[in-house]
């Protein structure tokens, strides 16, 4: 079991590393919950339209953290990210990761 939420959530100390290097903190809510609240220089992806937004993503040339409600979208952001060569985490819930990490 905790194997599968580390392939899911990916491990703290792989989500430190990310932010060490740079990586962009990317929020994958929609427009309206995004602006309700968010983590201050995080961007604002929508899923449905982060296929669409990969060239973008990718000339960022950052590893990305995928950010959420509850963790689930994030979680099928990063597989989108992954399969496309985009080295991306998932940081889950965006409240509990801005508590934790900023």
């Amino acid at each position: 079991m905790l194997s599968l939420i580390k392939r899911l959530f990916g491990s703290r100390a792989n989500l430190k590393e990310a932010l060490s290097k740079g990586a962009l903190i990317v929020d994958v809510r929609t427009k309206k919950e995004y602006e309700a609240g968010h983590i201050d220089g995080s961007l604002n992806v929508p899923l449905d339209t982060i296929t669409s937004q990969l060239p973008v993503i990718k000339k960022r040339g950052k590893p990305i953290i995928t950010v959420c409600a509850s963790g689930t979208r994030s979680a099928i952001a990063r597989g989108i990210l992954k399969n496309a060569d985009v080295e991306a985490y998932n940081g889950g819930s965006w409240l509990s990761f801005k508590n934790k990490y900023k």
